[in-house]
């Protein structure tokens, strides 16, 4: 019944959403899986203090940032649990899965081997074929994306032993010339769809034939992998959030008191409600971009999450540092056995926690109105409806810019608790907002400084050395237009954002040593 009433838009649309449900429901299982793997450690001599961290996890899951985005993770994994019987037929969805455990056994391999030549012929002109050389291989016909076969003689390669030469069942190979093939949508593999453990080749030349045959394979449904990054995802969170709680247990404490008082403000509660309210109704503003209004609303979406939250992490840091030190809260908690530096930072680590919550609420609506923003574009346009893989690329899409925005408002967030530790809001938030606008211009600022005078280049380059370059983290033109971010170029700007907040918050703790908060 429930699949009669789900049409083909609606299943095309939470497809993707499922498959990052069923990620979210194996991270959460695999936070619980390390929990009880502690928990058997514990028994062994000298680790039975791991018993009380597993005593006390659920209560750090309740108090803080993990159970708001448990919440967040139980809605999709309702979504992935519900999907996988209710979404379509239960063998189709299990065929989706079925790529999950290929996805360690594809990749590029190369295989050499040297194929003998055939019999002599009687004359110049007579061409003879010996019997077919077995070249071990494996792959699956399904899985081939690309295939390269270089030789030095002319070969004739075939899956099936009892093949002719120059056949549809061969691919003829010429000497000195790479022989290619790509996979294209509507086509099949040259040597068929089944699983493949050996090449028969003929070797067509007066030579030993050298031959080199690359393949390169990926699994049949590779929006699999969503499922493995979302599950690492939210493991790694969980064990960032319980490491932080258990080396440092003082400056989280700071931390939580900071989350609990940021979240229970009502600026959180009226950015988020207008987070979700702009992206919901994103869905039906007509852009007027002929067609590309999935590339405005990524764009738009990701512009409303980084402003709302450089905002909300801007006004936290001063509300919970430059007013608790003007209304003397401060001094009442390091009269306490709390140093300074762990005031400061824990406070910094309150405030990420707060943005990190905001962007995982308004990043997963995003995800899903991204999704279906393809199939409504499509329906008012009467267009064919997309595919599920199609509404998977876009959603995809988006997440590396969620990801650099939150990197953008960590680094703001730092140099905004550093400003807080001797200005007050409005300084903060005018010093913030002019750090914002250059950090943009700087790339533009160093190309039009250079070639001018001595004066006018250092200037250039001062600037290039003193502001943050917050334009590395904008990739949103490239985003919206589909373009996809290397893994190397997030892990650097990971590491850029790492360095500077080091930077920001030892200049926050040198601001802060000798500040008088009597």
């Amino acid at each position: 019944m429930v699949l009669g009433l789900l049409n083909v838009k609606a299943v095309n649309t939470l497809t993707p959403l499922w498959l990052v449900g069923i990620g979210a429901l194996a991270g959460v299982v695999l936070v619980v899986l390390f929990f009880v793997l502690l928990w058997g450690l514990s028994a062994i001599p000298g680790l039975s203090r791991l018993r009380r961290s597993v005593q006390e996890s659920w209560s750090v899951v309740r108090e803080g940032v993990l159970f708001y985005v448990l919440v967040v993770l139980l809605v999709y994994g309702g979504i992935g649990l519900l999907g996988t019987f209710m979404l379509r037929p239960v063998g189709e969805s299990m065929s989706i899965l079925a790529s999950l455990p290929r996805l360690t056994q594809v990749g590029t391999e190369e295989h050499t081997a040297t194929v003998p030549k055939g019999p002599a012929a009687a004359s110049p002109d007579d061409v003879m074929v010996g019997e077919a050389h077995e070249v071990p291989v494996q792959f699956r016909g399904e899985e081939l994306t690309q295939l390269e076969i270089t030789s030095t003689e002319n070969l004739s390669v075939s899956y099936d032993p009892t093949a002719e030469v120059n056949t549809l069942d061969s691919v003829n190979v010429k000497a000195g010339e790479k022989f290619t093939w790509r996979r294209r949508p509507n086509t099949q593999s040259p040597f068929g769809e089944e699983p493949i453990d050996r090449l028969y080749i003929h070797n067509l030349g007066v030579d030993d034939a050298t031959i080199s045959i690359v393949t390169h394979t990926d699994v049949v449904h590779p929006e699999v992998r969503s499922i493995v990054i979302t599950a690492l995802g939210v493991f790694g969170l969980f064990l960032v959030y319980f490491l932080q709680h258990a080396l440092v247990p003082r400056l989280s404490a700071i931390a939580l008191a900071t989350f609990k008082s940021e979240v229970a403000q009502p600026l959180f509660i009226i950015i988020m409600g207008l987070g979700l309210c702009f992206l919901l109704l994103s869905i039906y503003i007509p852009y007027n971009t002929f067609g590309e209004d999935i590339k405005m609303l990524k764009d738009s979406g990701l512009t409303l999450i980084r402003v709302f939250c450089i905002a909300l992490a801007v006004w936290g840091a001063s509300t919970t540092l430059a007013d608790e030190i003007e209304g003397k809260t401060a001094l009442t908690v390091l009269s306490k056995p709390v140093r300074r530096r762990s005031f400061v930072i824990g406070k910094f680590f309150g405030i990420g926690w707060t943005t990190a919550l905001m962007f995982v609420i308004l990043g997963a609506v995003l995800l899903a109105v991204t999704s279906y923003k393809m199939i409504y574009d499509a329906r008012e346009t009467s267009q064919e409806v997309p595919t599920w893989q199609a509404c998977y690329l876009e959603m995809s899409s988006v997440v590396p810019g969620l990801m650099l925005a939150f990197m953008e408002t960590l680094v703001l967030a730092a140099l905004s608790v550093a400003i807080s530790t001797r200005l007050p809001m409005f300084a903060n938030f005018m010093i913030c907002f002019t750090v914002y606008v250059l950090g943009h211009l700087i790339p533009l600022i160093s190309q039009a400084t250079e070639g001018r005078f001595e004066i006018v280049k250092f200037v250039g380059r001062f600037s290039a050395a003193i502001f943050p370059n917050l334009e590395a983290f904008d990739l949103q033109t490239a985003i919206a237009a589909g373009i996809a971010v290397p893994k190397e170029y997030l892990g650097w700007s990971l590491l850029y954002c790492i360095l500077f907040s080091i930077v920001a918050m030892l200049l926050a703790l040198i601001l802060f040593e000798d500040r008088d908060l009597a």
